[in-house]
C-alpha cells in the first residue's frame, strides 16, 4: 500500500470539493447527519475556512506555529448560495499553494510528523472526501467514497489521527482493519502510549472488514458498526471506532 502521487492527491482535493458543492447546492438549510447541529451552509463554510487555513500554512513554509491568516475566515463566509462560490475560491487557493510547493516542503501541522506540503495534500484529500460524503448525505444521496481514495484515507487516519489521540483509555488490545479488495490491511496496537498502526495482515482481538469507504466512514463516526463485518471482540471494535475525536 503506497500513498498516491502528489498530483493525484491534488486531483482528489479538487474532485471531492466539487462533489461537495454540487451535492449541497439547493440544500444549504438541510441538517448534516454526520455533523450534528450543522446545516449545509455550516459544512460549506467549514471546508472553505479549512482550505484557506492550509493554503496559508503551505504558503508560509517552515514555521513554529500555525498561520495567522484564516482566523476570521469563517465570519467572512457569505450568506446563502454565494457561499458555494466562496468555497470554490478557497479550494483554488489551496490547490495553487500546493502546486507551487515541493511535496517535501516543511510546513506547520497540528499532527507533528510528517510535516510537509505532501502530508497536507494527503490530509486535505481525506477531509474533502469525508465532507463530500456529508454533503451527499445531507442531500439524501450518499455515495461511497471512491475505493482508492478511501483506502489511502484510512491509512492516513490510522497513521495521523490515531497516534495524535493520546493514550488508549481501555485495557491494552490490538485492533485489525481489513479492507475488501486489498491484499493487506492494518493492525493497530492500543495501550497507554496510544495507538500504533502496522500495515500487513489484519490481526487482533477484534477485526473489522468492509469496503474501504465503509471503513473510512466508520472511523469518522458516519456509519454504524453494523455496516461492517466484525470478528472477535465486538465491544472492542465499538470502543475503537468511537475513540478518536473526529467532531
Amino acid at each position: 500500500m503506497t500513498t498516491p502521487p502528489y498530483e493525484d492527491l491534488l486531483a482528489y482535493v479538487d474532485d471531492r470539493s466539487r462533489v461537495l458543492r454540487a451535492a449541497i447546492a439547493g440544500h444549504l438549510d438541510a441538517a448534516v447527519p454526520g455533523c450534528p447541529g450543522w446545516t449545509g451552509w455550516d459544512l460549506v463554510a467549514h471546508l472553505g475556512e479549512v482550505q484557506r487555513f492550509w493554503a496559508a500554512a503551505v504558503t508560509a513554509g517552515p514555521a513554529a506555529g500555525p498561520p495567522e491568516e484564516g482566523e476570521e475566515e469563517r465570519s467572512a463566509a457569505p450568506a446563502g448560495e454565494d457561499v458555494l462560490g466562496w468555497l470554490g475560491e478557497g479550494t483554488g487557493r489551496l490547490l495553487a499553494a500546493l502546486r507551487s510547493a515541493d511535496p517535501d516542503l516543511g510546513v506547520w501541522t497540528w499532527w507533528g510528523e510528517p510535516a510537509t506540503a505532501g502530508a497536507v495534500a494527503r490530509h486535505q484529500a481525506q477531509e474533502a472526501a469525508v465532507h463530500g460524503w456529508d454533503a451527499q448525505s445531507a442531500a439524501g444521496r450518499p455515495e461511497p467514497v471512491p475505493a482508492d481514495l478511501a483506502a489511502d484515507a484510512v491509512d492516513e487516519f490510522l497513521h495521523v489521527t490515531v497516534p495524535s489521540s493520546g493514550p488508549w483509555p481501555h485495557a491494552p488490545a490490538t485492533m485489525g482493519l481489513a479492507p475488501a479488495g486489498l491484499d493487506e490491511g492494518w493492525s493497530v496496537r492500543l495501550g497507554a502510549d496510544g495507538g500504533s498502526p502496522v500495515r500487513g495482515r489484519p490481526e487482533g482481538d477484534a477485526v473489522v472488514r468492509g469496503e474501504p469507504s465503509a471503513l473510512l466512514l466508520a472511523l469518522y463516526g458516519r456509519s454504524r458498526l453494523d455496516a461492517l463485518e466484525v470478528t472477535g471482540d465486538r465491544d472492542l471494535a465499538a470502543r475503537f471506532l468511537s475513540w478518536p475525536d473526529t467532531t
